[in-house]
């Protein structure tokens, strides 16, 4: 009897042991908790680039009438919205121009720019047309602007 009470003991206590590490091992877990954050830097706006090309005659007092058609291209890495462009006689960066001696801003009329006011995405363009016409302007001497270089300065925003 004492080997039957002592096999039954040790299977007792074997049963025991397992369903306390079973048990455990099913219910036995950690708390915890946790927090983060990160940030990230939005970029800024890159300028758009514009070129044109001009066609037409010579300018003279009420002649001909140019057209320049010029393109805008955003070079950024993300969509800009154009909304408006401006077109002027003017020297680099829009400063007065001042390099023809007789012969100024005053002599010329430019036409508004037209053009399609849109989301230019990365890398992507629009074109438009803007006009550039030389005035006659009564009783002033405008030999100035004989064979004078017109400068026009675009600008986009």
């Amino acid at each position: 009897m004492s080997k039957v009470a002592g096999r039954k003991k040790r299977i007792i206590i074997t049963t025991a042991a397992l369903v306390a590490i079973g048990g455990g091992a099913a219910f036995a877990y950690w708390t915890a908790a946790g927090v983060g954050d990160t940030t990230t830097t939005a970029g800024t706006p890159t300028n758009f680039t514009i070129t044109s090309t001009v066609a037409g005659g010579a300018l003279s007092p009420n002649g001909p009438t140019q057209t320049f058609t010029f393109t805008v291209t955003n070079p950024g890495t993300g969509v800009q919205k154009l909304t408006n462009i401006t077109a002027a006689v003017a020297g680099t960066n829009g400063a007065a121009w001042t390099s023809v001696t007789g012969c100024s801003k005053d002599d010329f009329a430019v036409g508004s720019p037209s053009f399609t006011a849109t989301e230019i995405p990365a890398n992507g363009f629009i074109t438009g047309t803007v006009t550039l016409q030389m005035v006659d302007r009564p009783g002033v001497n405008q030999d100035g602007c004989k064979g004078a270089t017109v400068p026009l300065h675009f600008a986009a925003s």
